[in-house]
């Protein structure tokens, strides 16, 4: 039994060793399957281990029973001293007919020691019940935001006479958004596409002024200038400040842009004033991913 728990503790121990260098040296695309792998080799061990003891001690282990608890089990039962044949004796007489007396034994020791992974399971639910329910009561006492900046944004439309043309949530909304005032102001699109790609030609005509004045982007961006223009031009992703100005220069249109509070923030195109300018509405809270850009138009 000794030899057979020295045996166990070290193929933990190196099990551990294996799924901690290949926890670290997964990424976000392989996590998943390599935390299921672990899963499995902790779950593949732990059952022929328990398998071991069992054939060893001719005892039957429950799957419940980790098998780091049962090596503590086989300990105690093994560490009771000898008996001299006259205690052997007696404590024979205590144990029902046909019972082993080490079997009784080790079967004792086990219905009275408390199985402490589930106690520790136990109180780290109530503890996450706790702390979820402490988060849901603070977050009663706090400012929605999303309906407070909802409430300031239809005031401050109303003050201007306009209302919005809701653009959907997709990341792609800024060149959805520019596509709908483009055709308000009957400006056409750099390509004749159907509209449901609207934002497609929109991101094209971005990309490519950008492209072409790289010296006056590259210096605001944290990453490579083509993985940059590449994203504009071929992905969903969201379009801010940097795609404005190069939108509002190659449209030459000034765009007005709405913000929280009433505010107004202008982006101008650089050339000659315009009768027509593009209006959108910005929200910093008030869509599931984020920040989002709506068309605005004269209200009837």
């Amino acid at each position: 039994m000794a030899q057979l728990q020295t045996r166990h503790r070290k193929e933990q121990r190196d099990l551990q060793s294996r799924i901690t260098q290949k926890k670290k040296q997964a990424n976000k695309k392989t996590r998943k399957g390599v935390n299921d792998e672990c899963d499995r080799l902790e779950a593949e061990l732990k059952e022929r281990q328990q398998s071991e003891v069992a054939a060893l001690t001719g005892e039957a282990v429950g799957d419940d029973v980790p098998s780091n608890e049962l090596l503590d089990l086989s300990i105690e039962a093994d560490a009771e001293p000898p008996r001299t044949n006259g205690t052997a004796h007696d404590d024979a007489g205590k144990n029902e007919p046909g019972e082993h007396p080490d079997t009784a034994s080790s079967l004792g020791s086990q219905a009275k020691k408390p199985n402490r992974q589930k106690a520790r399971l136990a109180r780290r639910a109530a503890e996450q019940e706790e702390l979820l329910r402490q988060a849901a009561e603070e977050a009663k006492s706090l400012p929605d935001l999303k309906e407070q900046e909802r409430t300031r944004m239809l005031d401050a439309m109303k003050e201007r006479g306009m209302q919005e043309k809701e653009i959907r949530a997709d990341g792609h909304c800024l060149y959805s958004a520019v596509a709908d005032q483009l055709h308000q102001l009957d400006i056409p699109l750099a390509a004749t596409i159907n509209e449901t790609a609207a934002y497609q030609s929109v991101r094209a005509v971005a990309a490519e002024y950008i492209e072409k004045h790289r010296e006056d982007f590259e210096p605001f961006l944290e990453e490579p200038f083509p993985e940059y223009v590449g994203k504009i031009r071929n992905t969903g992703e969201w379009g801010g400040q940097l795609e404005l100005m190069a939108l509002a220069k190659s449209y030459a249109t000034d765009i007005y842009v709405l913000q929280d509070f009433g505010r107004v923030e202008k982006i101008e195109s650089g050339g000659s004033a315009s009768e027509k300018t593009m209006w959108l509405a910005y929200y910093k809270h008030g869509f599931g991913l984020g920040e989002h850009y709506n068309s605005l138009r004269k209200a009837p």
